[in-house]
Order: C-alpha cells, then structure tokens, then sequence
C-alpha cells in the first residue's frame, strides 16, 4: 500500500518523529475527517485497490518518518519548512494480485441474504435437535444389526438435509440412474465449493461415509451424529492420520460400505476446479470397487466460500456420472476429474 497524506491536496504524508514546532503543522495533515490520530507518532495508508478509493486507516506507529530530503512543506503561517534526512517508501508486495476474472464474483453483501442465512441455520438447528432423539433412539440397534453401513442413520440425514435445504432453495438432480445400488460399495467422488455440498451429497440418500476434520467432531449434536453415521476423523497435515483414514476407508468397502471424498481437499475459492489428490482414486483401485464421479454447481454462488452467514438465491444442481472402474489410480483420478470438469464448463 502507498504512503498517502490525509489532507486532499497530497499524495503522501511526510512525518517527523519529534516533538517541534512541527507539532501544529503535522497535527492538522493526520485527522482528517474525525479519524483523531496522533500528530506525530501515526502514519495514514491508504489502499489503492480497495473499493473505497477514499478510504483512509490509522496505524500507530513510534517514531516513524516518511520524507524526501530538501521537501518544503507550507501549510496557512504557522507551519515552517521541513527537512528530513532518511527516505523511507512504502509499496504493498499484493498490489495486482486481485482476481477480476475468477469463475464467479463472490455475493455482495445484501440484508436479504444475511436473513436468510440467519433463517437456514435456525431451520438445520431445530430440525436437527429432534431428529438427534432418533439417532440416539435407534443407534443401539443399527450397532447389532448394521454396523458398517448405518442405513438408518443415513436415512435420518437425509430427512435433516431435505428439510434444511427445500424450504431456501431449488434442487435439480441429473443422472440418478447411474447411482449404484444400496448395496454395492463405491468410492464416490465430488467437487468442492460450499458447505452446503454436505448438505446436497445427503439429500441423495447414499449411504457413503465423509471424511471430516477431527474438530468438527467437538460440536454438539452435529458431532454426535456424525459419530453415530461412522464420519471418519482426519487430522490435517498429519501424515499418519492419512494413512489411518485410508485404511479405515478400504476396511468400510470391504464390509460393504461406500465412502465419499472430496479429492480438492478443500473449498474451492474462486469456483475453478482444483487439482485431485490419488488418496480416494488408490482406495478405489486397491479394493475393486468403482469410483462415482458427482458435480455440485451452484452451490459456490449461493454460500461462497468464507461467507458461510450468508444464503442467496438460486438452483443447485447435481450431475451423477456414469461410473469409472479401473486397477490404475492415476487413470481413475484423470477420467473423474475430466468428467467434472466437462460438467462445471457446461454450465459456466
């Protein structure tokens, strides 16, 4: 960010770290327009790139000076000339690295947005603290009769998305035919945009295990009843946490269970497709089992990423692809990506 002067007619302020009979000048130069900073001992950035191009913060700082050598300064007669010894030039390193052009523009900050992200967690909250009884009702006997897939489980989630998600949005899904049947495991794959790609994936009625960071676990009734769904716990950045994940997904498939991942590893930012990890793709080619390529679009338009209190309107959409088997974890990670990809250029 430039070094800019308060008062109008300059571009950059010039500051003196001592107490003169600069005092008065400089006192008139820092608070602009009520900002009450300090004469001396602060300095005023103003951020080119910022959508207030007039928008000025004070930064306090001790002793600080800004200045060209042999600059005067003459301010009404009570301010005399000014000569400093050292330059110093402040210039932002993120100058530039804006993104005009990403895949979406993120939502602007509307009321009616912010109320209906206020409504939709008000709407999950309520319905989940009732069907939590249910869970906890039904887990001694899903525990003897069910243990690995938890049908019943699945099927109290999906009651809990549906009427979460229907009231605020519209849901359109293609490709259902190509789901394998209940009780066929499979590795299923999927983009990653929104936190409301959770939602989406349990409104299918799947009865696929998600991979979740360890701290979720810690929230009340939502970590109950991912505990109770069989969530499997994942330490990020720790490599052994890894390998344990990987493990317990091929233990899952091979008693006859699915799993779901999200091979970006993380949300998307700007709504472009990001690399895949071979973590899902090599549980998939170890085991046997195919791997189901699903698209989530419009999920990063209406709850984007970092903006998680806000709800707008629109469709999401779910495209269901054809499913992929191989032996070879590189050709699986390719042809599930390009078939995502061939989907989310469709719709863009």
């Amino acid at each position: 960010m430039e070094v800019a002067a308060a008062y109008p007619s300059f571009s950059l302020l010039h500051l003196r770290s001592r107490k003169s009979s600069t005092h008065s000048c400089l006192s008139r130069l820092c608070p602009y327009k009520g900002l009450g900073c300090s004469a001396y001992n602060q300095a005023v950035l103003r951020n080119p790139y910022s959508s207030a191009q007039n928008g000025f913060q004070c930064i306090t700082r001790k002793r600080v000076g800004f200045s060209w050598p042999n600059f005067d300064l003459k301010l009404n007669r009570r301010c005399y000339d000014i000569k400093f010894s050292r330059n110093v030039v402040v210039r932002s390193q993120l100058a530039g690295t804006g993104t005009p052009d990403a895949a979406y523009p993120l939502s602007e900050l509307k009321l009616g947005s912010k109320v209906r992200g206020i409504c939709f967690y008000a709407v999950t909250a309520v319905v989940a603290i009732f069907l939590i009884v249910l869970m906890l009702v039904g887990h001694p006997f899903v525990l003897l009769l069910d243990r690995y897939r938890r049908k019943f489980h699945h099927f109290i989630a999906k009651l809990w998305a549906t009427l979460t998600v229907s009231p605020f949005l519209k849901l359109e899904i293609e490709g259902l035919e190509n789901l394998p049947s209940s009780d066929t495991p499979a590795v299923y794959v999927s983009n990653h945009q929104s936190f409301l790609d959770i939602y989406t994936l349990l409104t299918l009625g799947k009865s696929f295990k998600f991979i979740s960071k360890t701290g979720i676990f810690l929230f009340p009734v939502i970590g109950w009843a991912m505990s109770m769904m069989g969530v499997i716990p994942l330490k990020r950045m720790d490599s052994r946490s890894q390998l344990e994940c990987l493990k317990r997904c091929m233990e899952l498939i091979k008693k006859g269970a699915s799993v779901c991942f999200f091979p970006e590893g993380t949300r998307s930012k700007d709504g472009k497709l990001g690399a895949f990890k071979k973590g899902a793709f090599s549980v998939a080619a170890k085991t046997g089992v195919p791997v189901v390529p699903i698209t989530l679009v419009g999920t990063g338009k209406i709850m984007p990423s970092g903006m998680e209190g806000m709800l707008n309107e629109g469709t999401i959409k779910v495209v269901i692809h054809k499913p992929i088997q191989g032996h070879d974890a590189g050709e699986l990670c390719n042809e599930a990506r390009n078939s995502i990809a061939d989907a989310l250029g469709l719709q863009s």
